[in-house]
């Protein structure tokens, strides 16, 4: 089993930035797909953007350019840095860990066995 507690969401403005953290914990594997979700109130669940061990990326093409996703192998820690934010970017956040080794680490559900309880960002016009 694998923990992840998420961390670092909040209010801000429109245009502003916020950094989120997902610490994992338990049996935590080397060589995995992690990555970030969210669901906004009355919509379906969406993926944001994944990353592998090697620390290769994939986006969603609403946030690329404005999020970047990155990990710190050696803390078991993930990250997802937003600036540019938008009143549609207001949603639940969850943290997502595959089980081993994915050849296509890309924000699909399927991708994941684990997932964080969220955090929640609220982005104001």
């Amino acid at each position: 089993q694998v923990r992840l507690v998420e961390s670092g969401g909040g209010s801000v403005q429109s245009g502003g930035s916020l950094r989120l953290s997902c610490a994992a914990s338990g049996n935590t594997v080397t060589n995995n797909c992690m990555g970030w979700f969210r669901r906004a109130p009355g919509q379906a669940r969406e993926g944001v953007a994944a990353i592998n061990t090697a620390g290769r990326t994939t986006y969603a093409d609403f946030v690329k350019g404005r999020f970047t996703i990155s990990r710190d192998n050696a803390k078991n820690t993930l990250y997802l840095e937003m600036n540019s934010l938008k009143p549609e970017d207001t949603a639940m956040y969850y943290c997502v860990t595959s089980w081993g080794w994915i050849d296509a680490c890309t924000p699909r559900e399927t991708n994941f066995n684990f997932w964080g309880q969220g955090t929640q960002v609220t982005v104001s016009s």
